[in-house]
């Protein structure tokens, strides 16, 4: 976490002649509210969803900072019942589909308001206008860091993961996997046109947003960003990890497929957040190689250093005996495109990687 830098505190501020526009107070002072709400929201998320005290404390830095700037002559130039944007309002601001839209929204607040507070503040005080673009500059990097680290910690949680394969009904699948409790959806189709697919992959998002879990492109870094994904999966001759991460930024999750040790240990390297294991069972979503088997598996389990998901072939069948070799995070294909009931499956792969990792939790010693 970044140090705070050190913002000038506006004590004793002067009022302005009776000739200066009373508009920019009013500027000024509803956007000293809307960036202090919005900083508060982000930190109530640090404190209780993240539990990171030093975010927290930065957050609440801020805040006050803010409150040292919003002068008494610009709390007297309010006059709320006669300002028209009060009744202003979007659709997209009746409902939020996840914790990380909430976060976003109130980041992009806090950072045209701190915008609209150094441009205004330059017909005020320059120490408000040289402070709030000093803030902002913070908030640019506290968001890196909040939004990165929310992905990431779900990441870790999620036991579950679906990767997708062509389908008519793709949609209701995957919307019936999501209520069995998936964590993750890889969106992975190499064949539709690209317009067919920005469109699904749009839909795809919204709908794993709605249900709090993580949405994923194959491959397509481009796609990636136009829909605004969770992160994308690359395989060994896809894009190098460091120019993927360099066009998506700190914020999203950067996966990679790994078929044996050395593949494991460079794409770690890399700076992968996550890798596949796999596949662990010869399987037609990758016609032609040879299955890693459940030695992989083993070597995982005593290697890998940032989460991993056994993948290949794994069903309601063999799932046990991936589970024994060690792994904790399985992915999915067509034990659940291919189900009758995909949400029962989806229960099924949850209650096991649960009770599986519980169950070690509980018999791993302490010290």
């Amino acid at each position: 976490m970044p140090h705070s830098v050190s913002m000038p505190e506006l004590t004793g501020l002067p009022v302005l002649p009776n000739s200066a526009d009373a508009a920019v107070y009013r500027i000024l002072d509803a956007n000293l509210d809307r960036a202090r709400e919005g900083l508060r929201i982000i930190e109530e998320w640090c404190r209780f969803g993240l539990n990171n005290s030093a975010q927290t404390e930065q957050l609440k830095h801020l805040r006050q900072t803010l409150a040292q700037w919003h002068a008494p002559e610009l709390r007297l130039c309010r006059d709320t019942p006669g300002d028209p944007g009060t009744a202003l309002t979007h659709p997209q601001e009746a409902e939020r589909n996840s914790v990380t839209a909430v976060l976003q929204a109130n980041f992009c607040r806090v950072q045209e308001a701190l915008r609209a507070l150094e441009e205004y503040g330059k017909l005020y005080r320059s120490e408000l206008a040289a402070g709030a673009k000093a803030m902002r500059y913070q908030v640019y990097a506290l968001e890196s860091n909040i939004l990165g680290g929310h992905r990431l910690q779900r990441l870790r949680q999620g036991l579950t993961y679906l990767v997708t394969s062509p389908c008519d009904r793709l949609l209701p699948i995957v919307e019936a996997a999501l209520q069995g409790g998936i964590a993750l959806v890889q969106y992975r189709d190499k064949d539709t046109d690209d317009h067919l697919r920005l469109e699904l992959a749009q839909k795809l998002k919204d709908l794993c947003h709605r249900y709090g879990a993580l949405f994923l492109i194959n491959d397509r870094v481009d796609l990636a960003l136009a829909v605004e994904a969770d992160g994308v999966h690359l395989g060994q001759t896809d894009l190098p990890i460091a120019t993927a991460r360099q066009l998506l930024g700190s914020q999203r999750i950067i996966g990679r497929s790994t078929t044996n040790p050395d593949e494991m240990q460079r794409a770690i390297a890399e700076g992968a957040d996550y890798i596949g294991v796999g596949p662990v069972y010869a399987t037609p979503t990758k016609p032609g190689k040879a299955a890693a088997g459940l030695d992989y598996v083993r070597y995982a389990a005593e290697h890998a250093t940032v989460p991993w998901y056994a993948i290949g072939g794994i069903n309601t069948e063999n799932l046990s005996e991936v589970l024994q070799a060690g792994a904790e995070r399985v992915a999915i294909v067509r034990a659940l495109i291919e189900a009758e009931n995909p949400t029962l499956i989806a229960q099924y792969f949850t209650a096991q990687t649960n009770h599986h990792r519980t169950f070690h939790a509980v018999a791993t010693p302490i010290g």
